[in-house]
């Protein structure tokens, strides 16, 4: 395919299991956050163009670290894709493993600037969103929302959805913007690709 706005050059440095071996907190970083099986390793291939950056699978929970991306000869700015939450099927050692580690990186990480929730178009503001939501309120953290898997709908749905999805977002003013997004179809692909470059000043 050809982008209007060429992909992010964006190369794998590390899975950080714990926070002594998260890379040097220096520069600006993004982090893309939500609930398990959301979509956020198909994201980062598409922001990518690549097919196999970032693992992806069927199967809820596969990323259970915090995998880091740089952009290429510029280390300092990176893609973190973070642990998807409400994978309800994990022992109750591992969500709560999970979550420490997502909680440490978020409440310490000095070179983050903002985050990218992804929520299931279909599915928008579970129980589990809005938890995270309210964290990230109390930490003071911007969130850009995507709309995933938007090719699952139809005109119709998606305008429905797009009214509910407003309305939520009025009881969460962390919310700085919203975008409808598919990574089959490349719906909102350039818009995000545009929106990322400009936070991280590329």
């Amino acid at each position: 395919m050809s982008y209007k706005s060429k992909p992010l050059p964006l190369t794998f440095e590390c899975a950080a299991t714990e926070s002594k071996l998260f890379p040097s907190d220096t520069g600006n970083e993004i982090a893309l956050c939500g609930r398990s099986n959301s979509g956020k390793s198909t994201l980062i291939n598409a922001l990518a163009n690549q097919k196999n950056l970032a693992k992806t699978s069927n199967t809820p929970g596969r990323t259970q670290s915090i995998n880091f991306f740089h952009l290429k000869n510029e280390e300092a700015k990176k893609i973190v894709d973070l642990p998807g939450f409400g994978y309800a099927k994990a022992s109750k050692r591992d969500q709560n493993a999970w979550a420490k580690l997502i909680l440490s990186y978020l409440k310490e990480r000095t070179a983050l600037t903002d985050l990218i929730l992804i929520m299931d178009m279909r599915h928008p503001f579970q129980s589990k969103d809005q938890e995270f939501l309210s964290l990230c309120e109390s930490l003071n953290l911007p969130i850009h929302l995507v709309l995933s898997k938007a090719d699952k709908l139809n005109n119709k749905e998606t305008q429905n959805t797009l009214k509910v999805v407003s309305k939520k977002m009025s009881d969460y003013p962390v919310i700085v913007d919203s975008l409808v997004f598919s990574a089959n179809k490349k719906i909102g692909l350039e818009t995000l690709l545009n929106k990322i470059k400009l936070l991280l000043e590329v």
